[in-house]
């Protein structure tokens, strides 16, 4: 394999994961720089030239990567600060509110005081337009240039920087917008330029104009930030080529990758970038233990992910950052404030909380001596014995213990009235359980028992907070990959290339006009091969995945589902409708099918959209098996120290601490078992082993956490 690096960027780590043929896998960490990105991203990957059995020149190491697969939060920050463009829509006269109303429905139905979330566009700068189109496409009124002159017009004064443009029944028929296009593309070539159509062609206004609004609110910010990191990285002497040489390649909300270019493009696309590529990531890991589906869970620095694999990574088409609704497919991730620099407060009724509010990198928790004087969840890791200050991320950052306990003194002890040990106790506690209530959101409330699911531990504080998350949803197995602390930056590497496309396509499954249907999907099966072949994807690994998204009539909602390629090319309309009640039932846990003939030929079921997604695989680096040795870890044992046991029944804190063994993490081998309690200890994490389980290093290194006496959970152990 050639050298490939991922590269996450987190509110408080930047990530990288560098593979080459013939050589270990490297794991690095830098703390993040907020203000631009792309300076952590350099900076990490000269400290990479200098690491390993062979250090490099930095311009001869950058010359010599093939491929950099990069994870952003640039469009994440950019929405939920509230930093992005100031934007203008053009839009078809008399629905400019539709942004505003959205589809009226209270998103808190019974909260009178809960107002709409303040529109990305202000009403100012959204502008009708004349000109109209029939739901088939068919112009009923000819669209008023004039009137789109004059917005431009507009525009240009009020100082501009993004036009989305955005009208009813576009889906159908895109000339009006392209017409008005490129009009602005003439009168503002220097303006970001959303069209709905280019981005979304399918049926229902608001999710069109709320997707193509964030995609131009977002769009010059990321646009800027790749520009800077292109520059930077080909100023350090990487290539920057589109192509199998110097490939820079940017994580979509979908879970797959696309270049630069795109991204600029379709920067909504983007709006998860960091996290998606997690819960592929963390099935690789599951498949060593003979599971095809898993939960996965990534505490970082600033934020708490969640996502539940069944098979695959689940998709959703309809989705919300901060509220503003986005209709592009994007991995299903349950994300809350929840991280290492998660802040501990007292709220207005004397209540412990922590979060969603984070110290982040800058001046990050008060142990990093950045800074920071307000507590947060490393501040009470480190209290607590979870963290060894003078080993955290290898020796590089220093804790310093007095600042810690200055902080959680000042802040919640004393307001309190307990000490300090007790008082990071209570920290710990809270944010393990807001982190059990993520997992509850992507699993209880949506069908799935959480406890027929090994968790996947990612992110550098996972591992200390994992058995109590475990313990509360009553989790009896959980797996730490050897790679947890940059699960995201693995999982970079091990996403295909992927591009969606969508139109839409209103039919009864009984009147299916299957030589129109499969001209449509021909023409987006076309275009993704197209694209493809632009990214020098040879033909033998490209493919097309073909999905319906179909509903009951009067029905609201419609179900998006895989249709077999057979199945398509066939006709096969019995095995597509068979799909379609599985996949209703799975998400709903109830069909109308019917044991007659009807059911069988589609009658009361219709078609609203088709999808097609064309995948180019990609070259992925492996987990790497070694066989089992010794059961005994005491090879690695580095020595014992005073750790917060939390399953003693004994409030006071003092007796919940016991001396426990420490391990080294980096020295343990497959085979290797350790009895909890325990701490591990790796330099990019810490791994903590409660009273109630134990745990053994599998074939890949990964650490198997299991609940004392399911030994049959491990296959390694049962065989």
């Amino acid at each position: 394999m050639s050298l490939k690096i991922g590269i996450d960027v987190g509110g408080t780590f930047t990530d990288l994961f560098y593979v080459r043929k013939g050589q270990p896998p490297i794991i690095h960490k830098v703390l993040s720089t907020p203000d631009d990105p792309s300076v952590a991203v350099v900076r990490g990957l000269e400290e990479l030239a200098k690491i390993g059995d062979s250090p490099l020149p930095v311009q001869e190491f950058f010359a010599s990567i093939d491929t950099i697969v990069h994870g952003t939060t640039v469009s994440t920050n950019t929405t939920l600060t509230r930093a992005g463009a100031k934007s203008g829509l053009i839009t078809t006269q008399g629905v400019r509110d539709a942004l505003e109303m959205r589809r009226g429905i209270r998103e808190e139905q019974y909260n009178n005081r809960y107002t709409n979330v303040e529109p990305l566009v202000p009403r100012y700068l959204r502008i009708g337009v004349e000109g109209r189109l029939d739901r088939n496409g068919q112009e009923i009124t000819p669209l008023n240039l004039e009137e789109v002159r004059q917005a431009v017009k507009l525009f240009k004064k009020e100082g501009v920087e993004a036009v989305s443009i955005c009208f009813m029944n576009a889906f159908a028929n895109p000339e009006h917008e392209q017409q008005a296009a490129e009009l602005v593309r003439h009168e503002m070539p220097s303006a970001y330029l959303s069209v709905s159509t280019d981005l979304l062609p399918s049926i229902r206004f608001y999710e069109r104009v709320s997707t193509t609004v964030l995609n131009s609110y977002v769009g010059p910010k990321l646009e800027h930030y790749l520009n800077q990191l292109k520059e930077r990285l080909q100023d350090a002497g990487f290539a920057g080529k589109s192509g199998a040489d110097g490939l820079l390649l940017i994580m979509q909300s979908n879970g797959g990758v696309m270049t630069p270019e795109l991204a600029r493009k379709s920067a909504a696309q983007t709006l998860l970038s960091g996290p998606s590529s997690g819960p592929g990531a963390g099935l690789v890991y599951a498949k060593v233990h003979g599971q095809n589906k898993c939960i996965v869970v990534d505490m970082g620095g600033t934020s708490f992910e969640a996502a539940l694999v069944v098979e695959n990574p689940i998709v959703s088409n309809s989705g919300k950052i901060d509220r503003h609704h986005i209709a592009l497919p994007m991995l299903d991730i349950h994300t809350i404030g929840a991280g290492g620099g998660s802040i501990g407060w007292i709220d207005e009724g004397g209540l412990l909380r922590m979060g969603p509010q984070s110290a982040g990198a800058d001046p990050g928790p008060a142990c990093y001596q950045k800074g920071g004087r307000l507590p947060t969840t490393t501040d009470a890791n480190l209290i607590l014995g979870f963290l060894n200050p003078d080993f955290f991320a290898g020796g590089k950052i220093h804790l310093d213990m007095d600042a810690a306990r200055q902080a959680v003194e000042e802040h919640i002890a004393k307001p309190l009235g307990m000490s300090i040990e007790r008082a990071a106790a209570g920290m710990y506690r809270i944010a393990c359980t807001n982190m059990a209530q993520g997992v509850r959101e992507i699993s209880i409330r949506r069908g799935f028992d959480p406890r027929e699911f090994p968790l996947v531990v990612a992110g550098g504080a996972g591992p200390i907070h994992s058995c109590m998350i475990c313990d509360e949803l009553e989790i009896p197995f959980q797996i730490i990959p050897r790679e947890s602390s940059i699960l995201c930056a693995v999982g970079m590497l091990m996403s295909d290339i992927k591009h969606d496309f969508i139109r839409t396509f209103v039919s009864r499954l009984e009147q299916l006009d299957w030589a129109k249907l499969e001209c449509l999907v021909r023409e987006m099966e076309n275009e993704g091969s197209r694209l493809l072949s632009q990214e020098r994807i040879p033909e033998a690994d490209q493919q097309s995945i073909i999905k319906f998204d179909c509903r009951y009539l009067r029905q609201y909602h419609e179900v998006s589902f895989n249709v077999p390629r057979e199945a398509f090319r066939k006709r096969d309309m019995e095995l597509i409708i068979k799909e379609f009640h599985a996949e209703h039932n799975r998400l709903y846990g109830y069909t109308l099918e019917e044991n007659g003939t009807s059911a069988a030929k589609g009658a009361g079921i219709e078609i609203i959209n088709v999808r097609v997604q064309a995948v180019g695989q990609t070259e992925k680096p492996q987990p790497q098996e070694e066989t089992a040795g010794d059961a005994d870890p005491s090879a690695a044992l580095k020595g014992k120290r005073r750790v917060y046991v939390f399953e003693s029944e004994v409030l006071e804190s003092d007796d919940c601490f016991q001396e426990i063994p420490v391990y080294d993490g980096h020295r343990l081998r497959s085979g290797h078992r350790i009895s909890g309690p325990a701490m591990i200890e790796q330099i990019t994490t810490a791994i903590f082993v409660s009273k109630t389980f134990d745990c053994v290093c599998d074939p890949c290194g990964s650490l198997a956490l299991f609940r004392k006496g399911h030994e049959n959970l491990v296959p390694a152990l049962s065989n």
